[in-house]
């Protein structure tokens, strides 16, 4: 009778614990948000050309 009860008071403990990490996953992805490092609307960023043609003009004028 002890065993029993132990064991259905785990079972309803992880239960109760996978509800709760599914509500707060549902919570968490209920807006978009923004990410802290992405830039303001309107910031200048710079940015790197890897094209493969910006890569061969860049390897003829160093040679």
């Amino acid at each position: 009778m002890v065993f029993t009860a132990v064991y259905l008071l785990c079972f309803v403990l992880l239960l109760v614990g996978a509800f709760s990490l599914m509500a707060q996953g549902f919570r968490s992805a209920a807006g978009p948000r923004r990410h802290p490092e992405a830039p303001e609307p309107g910031e200048l960023v710079m940015v790197v050309d890897l094209s493969r043609e910006r890569l061969e003009q860049l390897y003829q004028q160093s040679s």
